[in-house]
């Protein structure tokens, strides 16, 4: 994995369906990143975690009470495997690479066009940390050490400069300005 290079890249999620296949702890994480980011959640799992099955009593996410099937992906910009059948991360992977689709099965690199950072996310401001698959509780620590480093603070500042970039741009000559 660390010979593979990645491209760092923040996608927008919004209005996009996300597909997270496994109801447990793991799939909790990850359905609670997606809908930090604003994806419209489908989970496909036959049980779920407490935390899930209110989330989709609410209506925050989708939940597909039953076990993966292939069609499953259609119309789906990304999927997480978070399931702990060796059998169903293959499928879900090798359906989601057939439809040229961003997926990741968790923990388990060589099923992956992509890999999850751990993130430090406070307001607008996100900071991700990689690893490139080496060590994510190696990641995580550093995420750690950052979100104590860069917090609130840094979150308001992000959200003040928003504020004022349009003058800027439109006034000082040149970004050094």
């Amino acid at each position: 994995m660390l010979e593979t290079p990645f491209y760092i890249a923040c996608l927008k999620l919004t209005g996009r369906r996300c597909v997270v296949v496994g109801g447990g702890e793991i799939g909790l994480e990850k359905v609670e990143g997606l809908l930090a980011c604003d994806g419209r959640v489908t989970l496909i799992a036959p049980e779920a975690e407490d935390e899930l099955q209110r989330l989709a009593r609410e209506g925050s996410i989708e939940w597909i009470q039953r076990e993966y099937r292939s069609g499953d992906l259609e119309a789906t910009f990304i999927a997480i495997a978070a399931t702990n059948d060796t059998d169903v991360n293959i499928r879900v992977y090798e359906d989601a690479e057939r439809r040229a689709m961003l997926v990741n099965v968790v923990d388990v690199p060589p099923l992956c066009n992509f890999i999850l950072p751990a993130i430090v996310r406070t307001g607008p401001l996100a900071i991700a940390i990689s690893t490139a698959g080496a060590s994510p509780a190696l990641a995580k620590r550093i995420r750690d050490e950052i979100a104590d480093e860069y917090g609130e603070p840094y979150a308001r500042l992000a959200i003040l400069l928003n504020e004022v970039r349009g003058w800027a741009k439109g006034t000082l000559p040149t970004y050094q300005d």
